[in-house]
């Protein structure tokens, strides 16, 4: 790949499973991720997904793409409009740079947008490592 690639796009079907069990394995156990009704009491339609299973499925849509041996060197995101349940969120990359190690690792600067019927769910920057 080279700067200007883009890659594919992975569409995630945001599920109310998906919502609960990100962030029950991520041990967020604010009700807004599992409990609807405590969710519509702080002015959400509905239960929402949390961070960390945004930045999960960031890290598996860019390692998907690089494969089993790249290595994620930096994550930055930033959450726009939340994934509620019954919504798609879309994630896209842009390769916006790549440099090359005295080992022949490449590094490459992937920017990331997922977006769900809202809008951007979330946006920012990958860089991931690939070995020779």
């Amino acid at each position: 790949m080279r700067t200007g690639d883009a890659l594919p796009p992975l569409e995630i079907p945001v599920t109310r499973t998906l919502i609960v069990a990100g962030a029950v394995a991520s041990r967020d156990y604010q009700d807004v991720h599992h409990d609807a009704e405590a969710a519509r009491a702080k002015g959400s339609p509905d239960i929402f997904m949390n961070i960390l299973t945004t930045n999960g499925l960031v890290g598996r849509y860019v390692t998907g793409h690089f494969g089993p041996r790249s290595v994620l060197r930096k994550v930055a995101i930033r959450l726009g409009a939340p994934n509620h349940p019954g919504d798609t969120m879309t994630l896209t990359g842009t390769v916006t740079g790549v440099t090359e190690g005295p080992d022949g690792t490449r590094t490459f600067l992937v920017r990331i947008t997922g977006a769900n019927g809202l809008g951007h769910h979330v946006t920012g920057t990958v860089a991931v490592e690939v070995p020779r």
